[in-house]
């Protein structure tokens, strides 16, 4: 299929892409979301200190976090499958690992002397997270701009809701079959997982066409005849400087760590919080943390939908200003039901902006999609770990009270977020209407 003699069928289309990417990434994040909720019968068997339990629930999130940027990055230059496929990988080594253990030591052989061991399953476990980067590249590569917001609102929004669902169904699970059920099952489902997304996550033209030899003038000409839009750098290193060159990806990341950071912080907090002070019951702050994650995650794709009509700029300020009302609430009420209203409308705006971020980001640096999703979904993850130990710290020293005064955190991240969207909202005219596509390198 090219002047150059090379003859193929291009495999694969928009919607099979969307849906494998979905599904890659779904399983991947479920099985980052495995480990914490697991991990107390290790701690219990293995007499663990406070600070190693910290840590192993922690690298998990560490490594999906801090790889989306080197992975999202690959992207520019393969396309998504393969490092795709290789996270993947590593996340079944991780739980297959875990599942070992469980079934060959657990519990009266597990001691502390199989700890580094945990950590290194858990590490591998977290690699799954870090395909959210490569599945925006590659679902960015495939769709036309004028669809991005919504096609990757589907992908970020739908793969986002297995933590919810994790943390609803895996306490059954391990109900009704024991702990090393809850791993055999996960291992099942992203084996499963993995088999569809081989079948269906095919590159974007340009990067099948790559691959057949086809020289890249030749695949720019021959991708555009097939929708393509976007097109990357040369190389990873390249897609990474030219990403962090751009003064744009530097807002996005603070964005994505006041929304998608802080999704994560209070999905490991909130359930602390309830308890402790309103005196929930165990099942209803896990239900409402449930809740949540899972609102915060679905409302995603109206969200990206809404970008895509009314444009990023304007969607992520009218989302942070939701934000900033939810936690506004949240910091001075002593209402429960009060509370919960603020609880959705800080989810709400979470969700709404994670989409708005990613609507952005191949506008602003289309030249290097993958090294800005990995800048912005890698960096911006790691709100995850900055803002709990804040909250702690609130807590611990203003006592009980300090519980809701903590969520002042967020207001002031709404608030500096606020400043970052008005940035780009009127600089946006300096931003080229870029036809996509990079110059031609080999």
């Amino acid at each position: 299929m090219s002047e150059s003699g090379t003859s193929f069928e291009l495999k694969g289309s928009p919607t099979k892409a969307l849906i494998g990417s979905t599904v890659g990434f779904f399983i991947g994040f479920g099985a980052v979301s495995l480990f914490g909720p697991t991990a107390h019968g290790f701690i219990k068997v293995m007499q663990l200190t406070p600070t190693q339990v910290g840590f192993l629930v922690a690298i998990p999130m560490l490594t999906g976090s801090l790889l989306r940027i080197p992975f999202g990055a690959w992207v520019d230059r393969n396309g998504g499958k393969l490092p795709f496929l290789v996270l993947l990988i590593a996340s079944v080594v991780g739980i297959a690992g875990l599942y070992w253990m469980l079934l060959t030591l657990y519990p009266d052989r597990l001691t502390q002397a199989h700890y580094p061991w945990l950590l290194l399953f858990g590490a591998l476990g977290g690699c799954g997270i870090a395909t959210f980067s490569v599945g925006i590249g590659q679902v960015s590569y495939w769709f036309p701009r004028r669809r991005q917001g919504w096609a990757l609102a589907v992908y970020a929004g739908l793969g986002n809701t297995s933590p919810g669902l994790v943390a609803i169904v895996l306490p059954l699970i391990i109900a009704a079959g024991g702990l090393w059920m809850g791993y055999f099952v996960s291992l099942i489902i992203v084996v499963t997982g993995i088999g569809v997304y081989w079948a269906i996550g095919y590159n974007a033209p340009y990067f099948q066409l790559l691959h057949h030899g086809v020289p890249a003038g030749e695949a720019v000409e021959a991708a555009r005849a097939h929708d393509q839009e976007l097109f990357p750098a040369a190389s990873v290193t390249r897609t990474l400087i030219d990403s962090a060159a751009s003064w744009r990806t530097w807002p996005l990341v603070i964005l994505y760590f006041t929304t998608f950071g802080g999704f994560l912080a209070l999905t490991a907090w909130l359930p602390n919080f309830w308890q402790s002070f309103y005196g929930s019951s165990h099942i209803t702050a896990v239900a409402l943390t449930a809740g949540f994650s899972l609102f915060a995650s679905v409302i995603r794709v109206p969200g990206g939908s809404w970008a895509d009509r009314f444009g990023g700029e304007i969607v992520a300020g009218a989302a942070i200003a939701v934000l900033l009302v939810g936690a506004s609430i949240m910091t001075v009420s002593g209402s429960f039901w009060l509370t919960v209203v603020g609880e959705v409308l800080v989810g709400a705006g979470m969700g709404v902006n994670n989409a708005a971020v990613f609507k952005l980001v191949p506008r602003y640096v289309p030249d290097a999609v993958g090294g800005t999703a990995g800048w912005v979904g890698g960096l911006g993850a790691l709100g995850g770990f900055a803002v709990p130990p804040l909250l702690g710290r609130i807590a611990q020293s203003m006592g009980p009270v300090g519980y809701a005064r903590g969520y002042v955190v967020y207001v002031a991240l709404a608030l500096i977020s606020l400043a970052f969207v008005a940035l780009l909202y009127f600089t946006r005219s300096g931003v080229r209407e870029h036809d996509g596509v990079a110059p031609a390198r080999t």
